[in-house]
C-alpha cells in the first residue's frame, strides 16, 4: 500500500475533489448530495480558507478537507467552520479522515485561529477534543451534533453563521 501524502489544495486538483467528495457522500443518510458543490462554491466566493487533500502515488487524490471562516454574534473573530471532510470510500477507516482532520487542525492553530466549529457526529469529533457547548447555538439540525474546538482565547458565545455557500446548499 501506498503513503499518503498531505498538502493543500492546488489548481488543477478541483475535479478530482469534487469526484472524491461526490463518491465519500453517495448513498449517506445524512447527505443531500450537495457537498461537491458546496466546496466549488467556497473556493468561487473566495470562502474556502484552508483546503487540504490527501494523496496516494498510486492513486491520486484520495480524500480532503475544507475550512471556512464563521462569523459568531458575539462578534468573536477567527473562528473557522470544518466541513465537509471526505474520502474515497474505498479508504475510509484507514486513517485519512483523522489525519486530514488533524493536519487541519494544527495549521489553522498555527495561524493564529480561536477556534473551530462543525457539525457532525459527537461520538467521532470528541477525539480531537470538540464537544458541545450550549453557549454556541447553530439553528437547525439537533444541538448536540454542532460543536466547537477552542484553540486560542476563551470559548465564545452566540450563534455561528457559516460563509454564504451553505445557506446555498
Amino acid at each position: 500500500m501506498s503513503a499518503v501524502t498531505l498538502r493543500p489544495e492546488r489548481p488543477g486538483d478541483e475535479p478530482s475533489i469534487h469526484a472524491l467528495t461526490e463518491a465519500a457522500f453517495l448513498g449517506t443518510a445524512f447527505s443531500d448530495g450537495s457537498e461537491p458543490d458546496l466546496i466549488g462554491q467556497l473556493r468561487s466566493d473566495g470562502d474556502l480558507a484552508l483546503s487540504l487533500v490527501a494523496e496516494r502515488a498510486d492513486h491520486g487524490l484520495v480524500g480532503h478537507i475544507a475550512f471556512s471562516r464563521v462569523t459568531i454574534s458575539n462578534n468573536s473573530a477567527d473562528w473557522y467552520g470544518l466541513g465537509p471532510v471526505s474520502v474515497l470510500p474505498e479508504f475510509q477507516r484507514s486513517g485519512i479522515g483523522t489525519a486530514l482532520i488533524n493536519q487541519g487542525i494544527a495549521e489553522l492553530r498555527q495561524a493564529g485561529a480561536c477556534g473551530i466549529v462543525l457539525l457532525g457526529d459527537p461520538g467521532y469529533y470528541a477525539r480531537f477534543g470538540f464537544e458541545h457547548d450550549p453557549q454556541l447555538s447553530y439553528p437547525g439540525p439537533p444541538a448536540e451534533y454542532f460543536q466547537r474546538l477552542v484553540l486560542d482565547g476563551p470559548p465564545p458565545s452566540g450563534v455561528v453563521h457559516y460563509a454564504d455557500a451553505f445557506s446555498a446548499a
